[in-house]
C-alpha cells in the first residue's frame, strides 16, 4: 500500500462511516437549518444563545461532513497483502518491551467495529513498525526517554 494512499478501512468501517456522513449530510443538517431559522425569527441575532448554539453546532457538523467526505474518498478499503509486512490493515503479534500484544495497525475508525487493540500508524508504535517484517526488531523512545524494544512475530491481513 502507498504510504500517502489514505486511511486502511474495513468494510464495515467504511460502511459505517459512509452511513454516518449520509445522516449528517440529511437529517441532522436538515435539523440544524430548521433550529438557526427559527432562532432567527426571534428576532436580535446578537443576544440570541440558541442561534448561536445552532451556528456553532453547523460549523462542527460541516467539519465533520468534510472529514469524512475526504476520509472515504482516499480510504483503501478490504485487505493489505499477506506478505509479512507490517503496514496499515495488518494485525500484528509483537513482542512490546517484554510482552507480547496482538493488535491491528490502522484508523481509530476500525477501533469502533472491533475488540482488538488498534494502533494508528503514526503512533510511536506504529511509526516504528510500518513496513518491517517479521522476525525484524525495532525500538522507539517513550515519553519517558526510555528506549522500548519491538520484535514483529506475525503480521498477517486483518479480516475483521
Amino acid at each position: 500500500m502507498a504510504e500517502n494512499a489514505g486511511t486502511w478501512l474495513t468494510q464495515d468501517a467504511f460502511d459505517k462511516l459512509s452511513a454516518e456522513l449520509e445522516n449528517l449530510q440529511g437529517p441532522v443538517r436538515a435539523e440544524i437549518t430548521r433550529r438557526i431559522a427559527a432562532a432567527r425569527e426571534e428576532g436580535d441575532l446578537k443576544e440570541n444563545g440558541g442561534y448561536h448554539a445552532a451556528r456553532e453546532e453547523q460549523g462542527k457538523n460541516e467539519a465533520r461532513i468534510r472529514e469524512l467526505t475526504e476520509k472515504l474518498r482516499t480510504a483503501q478499503v478490504g485487505t493489505p497483502p499477506d506478505d509479512g509486512i507490517v503496514e496499515p490493515g495488518m494485525l500484528v503479534d509483537a513482542v512490546v518491551a517484554g510482552k507480547n500484544l496482538t493488535f491491528i495497525l490502522g484508523s481509530r475508525e476500525i477501533s469502533e467495529t472491533t475488540s482488538i487493540s488498534v494502533f494508528s500508524p503514526t503512533s510511536p508504535l506504529g511509526a516504528a513498525i510500518n513496513g518491517k517484517k517479521v522476525g525484524d526488531k525495532v525500538s522507539y523512545p517513550a515519553p519517558n526517554g526510555n528506549e522500548i524494544a519491538v520484535e514483529i512475530v506475525s503480521a498477517k491481513p486483518f479480516t475483521g
